[in-house]
């Protein structure tokens, strides 16, 4: 199982060192003191600087915030550096490619790290963008933000893809290849959710056609991933991921996000039809189902997103999955 070592000893550990529930199998361990120590040892002219932590729905890095302009990432799963220093520059050229497309402020990548006291795995340094992280609800009936977030999957579409088409096996490609990940959500998930309503969606959803060529997307367009700042869009979070996918996967922070009328609002504002309009949903259902059983104990913020969206997802909306043909 893959282990942080401890900065005196050696010896293994795991788990967040404050005792709260891991999120994952093997999960490492990171600290404030950690963290200085690896500053002090790597980036010696931040030294002096005040390193806190980021306590936040973060599922993927461990965050801590170095004095008032940066952000320290440390991915808290892995146990090979040579393919944690690959993943991260793919995330460092997606970000700078993103910066040039948001018409939103993004992170943008100053540092790289690599193992020492304390953490066997490289990390990296960002700048910190102000503003507050939404939630399910918080900008729910905002036209405002409806228009925001139109307005930026716009700019992230309008992008080019230099050839590049969808090549992961994420969410992005094909809806059925998610079968058997929707099929073991079910089955965790009698008891918390209402899984033969979800069940007979899906048997609809995996068969909607693919229409649209690739654009460039975030790829993870939830609320966590969202700053504001009253009822406006500020930032965008987690842009290591952008790259080319299904155009309609953007459209997940529409039931991620919002009531009803701004989710319209946001699809009239870029055009989307039908059946542009369910594959969003399916991508959202299938990203929400597994959020609740996955994070119920470990994450309680990010399995409340998951119920939320699929209060929504249930709910419909305008269409029906079995009206939604090609264009």
């Amino acid at each position: 199982m893959p282990a942080t070592r401890d900065a005196a000893s050696g010896r293994a550990a795991h788990g967040p060192a404050d005792g709260r529930p891991s999120m994952h199998e093997g999960q490492l361990t990171m600290s404030a003191p950690t963290v200085r120590a690896l500053i002090a040892e790597q980036f010696p002219h931040w030294a002096g600087f005040d390193v806190t932590e980021v306590r936040s729905a973060a599922t993927v890095n461990a965050l801590f915030r170095i004095g008032d302009g940066l952000v320290a990432r440390f991915p808290v799963q892995g146990a090979d550096p040579a393919a944690i220093t690959a993943h991260l520059a793919k995330e460092w050229a997606a970000a700078d490619e993103i910066a040039g497309a948001s018409p939103f402020p993004t992170p943008v990548p100053v540092a790289l790290g690599m193992p020492g006291t304390g953490y066997p795995l490289p990390w990296t340094v960002q700048t910190w963008l102000p503003g507050t992280v939404a939630t399910p609800t918080s900008h729910a009936g905002s036209r405002p933000f409806a228009e925001d977030l139109a307005d930026l999957i716009r700019g992230l579409r309008a992008a080019p893809t230099h050839g590049r088409r969808f090549a992961g096996d994420n969410r992005g490609g094909d809806l059925a290849r998610h079968d058997r990940w929707v099929a073991d959500c079910l089955d965790r998930s009698t008891g918390l959710l209402d899984v033969a309503a979800i069940a007979a969606l899906w048997a609809r959803m995996r068969r909607l056609p693919r229409a649209a060529s690739d654009v460039m997307s975030h790829g993870d367009l939830t609320p966590f991933n969202l700053l504001t700042q009253d009822d406006r869009l500020a930032g965008v979070l987690d842009v290591g991921g952008f790259g080319p996918a299904d155009p309609s996967l953007d459209l997940v922070c529409a039931w991620h996000l919002l009531d009803e009328g701004p989710r319209e609002l946001l699809r009239a504002r870029l055009g989307c039809d039908e059946l542009e309009w369910q594959r969003g949903r399916a991508w959202a259902l299938e990203q929400a189902l597994g959020l609740v059983w996955y994070y119920r104990e470990t994450n309680p913020a990010m399995s409340e997103l998951g119920v939320i969206s699929l209060h929504r997802i249930l709910a419909g909306g305008s269409g029906d999955v079995g009206d939604a043909r090609p264009g």
